[in-house]
């Protein structure tokens, strides 16, 4: 009996100091505590995306991204050919697009709210103005008629609501009248159309038009003219320049940004005219323009500090073994977990108070809370203030390390990989004394 509780007490023993018990119980919360981490990653996507729906419906009653496609001639073709002995005849539409194509606009941003969410709108003033030459390269082949009394100009806008004036559009020295809607939506989805009567193709032609342009966010252009040069300026400081083309020239300060582009038809895919042939998705492909960029994206760098939980974690649970290890004091499970718990609540105050603030300053509140809580409760825990301060200096270098990766995407390897070689080496320094067998002996002694 007496052989049986030594055996017992032995093993009881053995359970509450061996080391890689220890180690395989700390490990085990880790991974448990992923689950609340990875419910908090839902929570940041569930509110990105009532983010995103936001946007889009202040975006469905403004006016939605608008491209601005055109303007293209249009002149019919009459073909006649004979198909079972009889006289067939048929229409082809020829696409013209302008020899030139000068765009100069300015933007006027502002914030629209839906509850607690920013949606970023423009008032634009664009003019546009060109010329078209006539070069045609026409196929004769059963060519009956040009229909030149039948020719149309179309511009394309990705939404209608976004015009703000009755546009007057002047071609050569006349004023043409402005209909609304496409009449080549294999093209051109929605736009509006004019018609030039007596249409001389003997001359280059000349043309303008300006258009007070509402839209949301974005603003992009198809470059149409053989040379097409693009100027915008706008008080906005945060464009992200998108599309096929950067622009040649650019002035980007805290008041705004200026820009200029200048595409050649060399630049692109597509002919100056053809006809039979559907040119939409290489006409889309060289597309450019700017996004008016939201200056902060909370819910992003949220989702990317999220990330970095794991880390915070095992690092936090490894000071806190160390501190079992070198300072002797137990530390039970329960006591882990409750750290961890702490540790993952960080992410929720993080995108909470961010919703309601700019990141930095919820980051520096969430990240005092925690390491305040945390701090205080291992002074009872472990009893040893010198501990306590390495505790907290710790987790203020982790929240700060993370912080600055953050802050510096493009660099986030290099200082991710360097931040790691710099913990195991402190690892490995504060630990090198550690006879690890003997561990559990010293315990007993």
């Amino acid at each position: 009996m007496q052989n049986e509780n030594t055996l017992f007490d032995k093993m009881t023993n053995w359970l509450k100091n061996s080391v890689m018990l220890k180690l395989l119980t700390i490990t085990i919360l880790m991974l448990l505590l992923l689950i609340p981490t990875a419910m908090i990653q839902d929570v940041i996507r569930e509110r990105q995306a009532l983010q995103t729906e936001a946007i889009n419906e202040v975006s469905a009653k403004w006016a939605n991204s608008q491209q601005v496609n055109g303007p293209v001639l249009v002149i019919p073709l009459l073909y006649e050919f004979k198909e079972d002995d009889k006289l067939v005849e048929t229409t082809v539409y020829h696409y013209v697009l302008p020899k030139d194509l000068n765009i100069k606009g300015v933007l006027n941003p502002q914030k629209l709210r839906r509850g607690i969410y920013e949606v970023v709108v423009y008032d634009s003033k664009i003019d546009v103005k060109g010329s078209f030459g006539f070069d045609l390269n026409i196929d004769e082949n059963h060519l009956k008629e040009i229909q030149y009394n039948k020719a149309f100009l179309t511009i394309g806008f990705s939404d209608l609501r976004g015009i703000g004036n009755n546009i007057k559009f002047k071609w050569g020295d006349k004023i043409l009248k402005v209909e609304s809607g496409s009449k080549i939506p294999e093209l051109i989805n929605s736009g509006i159309t004019m018609y030039p009567q007596n249409l001389d193709t003997s001359n280059t032609i000349n043309f303008n038009f300006s258009v007070d342009l509402q839209g949301s966010q974005d603003l992009t252009f198809i470059p149409l003219g053989s040379t097409t040069e693009v100027s915008l300026k706008s008080e906005w400081s945060s464009p992200s320049f998108t599309g096929n083309f950067l622009p040649k020239e650019r002035e980007l300060n805290e008041n705004g940004f200026n820009a200029k582009w200048n595409v050649l038809e060399l630049n692109r895919n597509y002919p100056q005219s053809w006809s039979n042939r559907n040119m939409l998705s290489k006409m889309e492909a060289s597309s450019f323009g700017v996004n008016l960029l939201n200056e902060v994206d909370d819910y992003k760098k949220s989702e990317r500090s999220a990330k970095y939980a794991v880390m915070t974690i095992a690092l936090t649970f490894l000071v806190f073994f160390l501190v079992e290890v070198i300072n002797k004091k137990k530390i039970h499970p329960f006591q882990y977990i409750l750290v961890g718990l702490a540790l993952s609540l960080f992410y929720i105050l993080l995108v909470s108070i961010s919703e309601h603030s700019n990141f930095d300053l919820a980051y520096i509140i969430s990240t005092f809370s925690i390491v305040g809580m945390i701090s205080f409760y291992a002074l009872y825990i472990i009893k040893a203030p010198k501990m306590v301060t390495i505790l907290v200096i710790t987790l203020i270098a982790i929240y700060g390390f993370v912080y600055v990766t953050l802050q510096l995407a493009d660099y986030s390897l290099l200082i991710g990989s360097i931040g790691l070689a710099l913990i195991l080496a402190l690892t490995m320094y504060f630990t090198r004394k550690i006879d690890w067998y003997n561990i559990q002996s010293s315990k007993e002694e």
